[in-house]
């Protein structure tokens, strides 16, 4: 088994050294052909020369510890313009983006909800969204709302929705 925690802390070892951001560290695959995907940011952008360093890093920190019991291949990118928001970080960053969000539990009725998110966002652990940043559906029309707020451990999914 594959402790995805100590691969999280050495990635956040090598992204924090380069001056770049661990975003995320997901392990998809099993034990003979495990797939590791390293996302890292920075607020002028990724380069491919910023995957590539934290990469060749990562992959001798990993063969030196030989965490993977068989083969693994191990990918390092940026997060992307629709990137996974999952901490509490996250949603305070990109306070007055667009977001979209799938609730566990339904709010009024509904668990897909899109809006901009409300400074203050995530503050006691509740996300904001205004919802008149975008036209509804028309269930969330439906609950006559303008704004929701959420629970983050209500939050199942969540990413940025790219405006460009």
């Amino acid at each position: 088994m594959v402790d995805l925690e100590t691969i999280r802390v050495m990635a956040e070892r090598v992204a924090t050294s380069e001056g770049l951001h661990l975003v995320d560290v997901e392990l998809k695959g099993g034990n003979s052909n495990a797939l590791l995907r390293v996302y890292i940011d920075k607020a002028a952008g990724v380069s491919h020369a910023d995957c590539a360093l934290v990469s060749e890093q990562l992959s001798a920190m990993l063969d030196v510890e030989d965490l993977f019991p068989g083969r693994y291949v191990l990918e390092v990118s940026s997060p992307g313009l629709d990137r996974k928001l999952s901490r509490r970080e996250d949603f305070q960053r990109f306070t007055g983006s667009l977001v979209k969000i799938q609730t566990f539990e339904p709010i009024r009725n509904n668990r897909h909800w899109q809006g901009r998110l409300v400074a203050g966002a995530a503050e006691a652990n509740i996300v904001t969204l205004d919802l008149n940043a975008v036209k509804q559906n028309s269930k969330t029309r439906k609950t006559g709302v303008n704004t929701v707020e959420i629970a983050l451990g209500n939050i199942e999914k969540a990413q940025l929705v790219p405006e460009i």
